[in-house]
Parts: C-alpha cells; sequence; structure tokens
C-alpha cells in the first residue's frame, strides 16, 4: 500500500473517530438535560399542592434521614468508581504493554536463524493488524469470547520449528519466550474490561437509591419557596446523579468510539514502528495476512 493512501486512510479515521465522540457527549448532555428536566418538572407538579414549609413537620429530622441516604449512596457511588476505573485503566495499561512487547519481538525475531526471521516477523505484523481489526471490534460488541489470537499460534508452531545454534540466537529464543509470556498477560488485561466489572445485582442497587433520593426529595416541595429555589434544589441533585452514573457506564463500557473510549492507538502505532524498523533494518519479508489480519489464500 502506498505511504500517501495509508496517511490519508489514517486522517480519515481519525475525523470519523472525531464525529463519533462529539456524538457522544451531545447524548450524554441530552441525557442529563432530559433526567434534569423531568425531576425539575416533577417537583414543580408536586409544589402546586403542597403546604408551605414542604410535607415534613420536623425539617431537621427529614434532613437527618436524607443525609443517610445520600451518605449511603455516596459510599457506595465511591467504592464502584473506584473499581471501575481500576479496571479501565488495567485495561488501558494491558493495550499499551502489548503493544510495546510486539514491536520489543519483532527486533528480537531479527536475532533468530534465518529461516525464522522472515517468518516471524510476517506473522508478528498480521498479530497487530489482526488486533486492530477483528479483535477490537469484537470486544466493543462482546463478542471476541476467549478466542485466542490465531497469529500467536503460528508464531509459536514457528518458534517450535527454530533451531538456535550460536549463543545470540539462544538468547534470542529465550528472550522471546518471555516476552511472549509478558505479551498474552497483556492481552488478558486488554481484553478483561470488555465483559464489565460491575455486576447487575450492584447496578440495581445503585439506580433503587437514586430513585429512593428522587422521590424523597419530592417531599421537599414547598410552596412557599420561589420556583427558582424549587427548581434549583431538585436540579442539582439530578445533574450530580445522573452524571455519576453515565461515568460509572463509561468506565464499565471502556470499548467504544466516543470520548475517552480505549482505541487501539498503541497497536496502530505499533504497527507503523514495525514498518520503519523493517526499512533500517533492510528486512524484507512476506506478510501471510491482508490489512485486516486475515489469512491469504
Amino acid at each position: 500500500m502506498a505511504p500517501g493512501v495509508g496517511r490519508t486512510r489514517r486522517l480519515s479515521g481519525r475525523s470519523s473517530a472525531r464525529g463519533e465522540e462529539l456524538l457522544s457527549l451531545v447524548w450524554a448532555g441530552l441525557i442529563v438535560a432530559a433526567v434534569t428536566g423531568v425531576a425539575v418538572a416533577a417537583m414543580l407538579l408536586v409544589r402546586r399542592s403542597a403546604p408551605a414549609g414542604s410535607y415534613f413537620e420536623d425539617g431537621d429530622r427529614a434532613a437527618g434521614v436524607f443525609g443517610v441516604l445520600a451518605t449511603g449512596f455516596a459510599v457506595l457511588l465511591g467504592f464502584v468508581v473506584f473499581l471501575s476505573f481500576e479496571s479501565y485503566d488495567t485495561s488501558r495499561s494491558g493495550a499499551e504493554t502489548e503493544a510495546q512487547i510486539v514491536t520489543q519481538q519483532f527486533e528480537t525475531a531479527h536475532l533468530f536463524p534465518v529461516a525464522a526471521r522472515a517468518p516471524l516477523s510476517g506473522a508478528l505484523v498480521c498479530y497487530a493488524r489482526t488486533v486492530i481489526h477483528q479483535e477490537w471490534p469484537q470486544i466493543e460488541t462482546g463478542t471476541l469470547g476467549d478466542k485466542a489470537n490465531p497469529w500467536s499460534v503460528v508464531t509459536f508452531r514457528i518458534l517450535s520449528s527454530a533451531a538456535p545454534r550460536t549463543a545470540s540466537e539462544q538468547a534470542a529464543y529465550s528472550k522471546w519466550l518471555d516476552q511472549r509470556s509478558d505479551r498474552e498477560e497483556a492481552r488478558v488485561d486488554r481484553i478483561h474490561g470488555g465483559e464489565g466489572v460491575i455486576p447487575v445485582p450492584l447496578w440495581i442497587v445503585l439506580l433503587l437509591t437514586a430513585t429512593v433520593i428522587f422521590v424523597f426529595m419530592l417531599f421537599f416541595a414547598d410552596s412557599a419557596e420561589r420556583v427558582i429555589v424549587q427548581a434549583t434544589l431538585m436540579g442539582g441533585v439530578a445533574i450530580v446523579i445522573s452524571s455519576m452514573l453515565l461515568l460509572l457506564w463509561f468506565l464499565d463500557n471502556p470499548y467504544h468510539a466516543g470520548v475517552g473510549g480505549l482505541r487501539p492507538v498503541a497497536m496502530e502505532r505499533a504497527l507503523r514502528i514495525l514498518d520503519e524498523e523493517s526499512a533500517e533494518v533492510g528486512g524484507r519479508f512476506t506478510i501471510p495476512c491482508d490489512e485486516r489480519g486475515v489469512t491469504r489464500s
């Protein structure tokens, strides 16, 4: 493929990604606005028939109960956000590490016996292409499952047939095995985030608690207060809760094309590095797959 064509495709892909990120931001804003609008409308509707001073005769006692509800929700939410962010960061770090190890293995491959250098180099390029064009979309749709990267198996077969003789070849052989283990661990870290770490019962508890807080807030409706005060009271709570729940969904579903979603940027960068290193060392090898990592017939 000509360099100009590849650059054009990359620019087109970046423009498309920016468009999807902008769309996701718009959708998030619309969701928060819709939830806030419904909450404020409900508060103002209840306010019409509410007595002066709210429905609670003892405001201090009601505020204490609300404090218990809000504190419990905040503690649970903080714990879940921490858990989700840790999973998100593990997936991101795994993708970076996996791409870095692929470039290191490419360099190690050039220390192998001559018969194994070209096949290993070509298989590594196909491994990277498969991650970008096949595994990543499957992770986003949740269809990857327990599938292994087929080019990982190919490189192992090539490795098993290699016969290192010199000291440098034997050292490269041992180093490759270590790098292969590290790469597989990084791959596991990368794909584990696609399944999500927040179980359904926890989502139910979070949504139920948010609903209870919303209903409890309606009892603070006060016909003696100005409309703007009542709207701000309910709107502030609705914005915070809906935004935090959206943040949780984002962290629990890191593989998407929206803002902050994990993309195969590291592996795309690794592919460009492989091209540059191949030109520097003067290596010529056949790539046994197409642009999407599918084996050539």
